[in-house]
């Protein structure tokens, strides 16, 4: 889905802007579209019983956290709560 300003831009440098504008926008997009499909195979695993590939898939989810933490997409307590949430599931699993 695209959206598009109610404006045009007039000068070049807003021209430049909207670029750039739209350029991070799929990007981010992209980056939020790889933290939420890992978080979810990785809470599905977990519903499943499946705690080993779980705990193998733990760090890919971890990555994609630090990733949108560090690009400001989530703000870095977000993610640090998201992987201590995460992290004490998997430990939860693995003790059963």
């Amino acid at each position: 889905m695209v959206q598009y300003p109610s404006h045009m831009p007039i000068t070049e440098s807003a021209k430049k802007a909207l670029r750039n504008s739209r350029r991070k926008r799929s990007f981010n997009i992209a980056r939020k579209d790889t933290l939420s499909d890992a978080t979810k195979k990785f809470r599905k695993l977990i519903a499943a019983g499946k705690a080993k590939e779980a705990q193998a898939m733990y760090s890919t989810v971890e990555q994609a956290i630090d990733k949108a933490g560090k690009t400001n997409l989530i703000k870095k307590n977000t993610a640090s709560r998201k992987k201590s949430r995460l992290s004490a599931l998997l430990k939860k699993a693995l003790a059963k």
